[in-house]
C-alpha cells in the first residue's frame, strides 16, 4: 500500500523518537477520549499504548489521508478495525484522530 511518507513513518515506527519525528511541533492526537499535544506528549502516548496493550497495527486501506487498519493486542475487543484520520501539513502530521 502506498502511504504518504509521514503516515508511513507513523505506522512503521518501532520507537518513540521515530514516531515523534512524523509529527509537527503543534500536532494534536485524539484517541480514547484524550488529547495529546506536541511530539513529546504524542511520543509518551504511543509508548504507553505499546507498553499497556502490546499491540500491532496493519494498514488495510487508505482514502485520501484516512487509513483503515487492523489492530490487535492485549485489549478488550481485540482485534479491531480502527480509522486513523490524518491531517498533513508541510509533510508532517498536524492532527490525528483515531476511532
Amino acid at each position: 500500500m502506498d502511504l504518504p511518507e509521514p503516515i508511513d513513518r507513523f505506522f512503521r515506527a518501532t520507537d518513540g523518537a521515530t514516531l515523534a519525528s512524523a509529527f509537527a511541533a503543534h500536532a494534536v492526537v485524539h484517541d480514547e477520549g484524550e488529547t495529546h499535544r506536541g511530539p513529546d506528549a504524542i511520543r509518551a502516548w504511543w509508548q504507553s499504548g505499546k507498553d499497556r496493550y502490546c499491540h500491532s497495527t496493519r494498514p488495510e486501506a487508505i482514502d485520501g489521508t484516512t487509513v483503515h487498519a487492523h489492530v490487535s493486542g492485549d485489549f478488550p475487543g481485540s482485534p479491531a478495525r480502527l480509522r486513523f484520520a490524518f491531517v498533513i501539513e508541510d509533510d508532517l502530521i498536524a492532527r490525528l484522530e483515531i476511532k
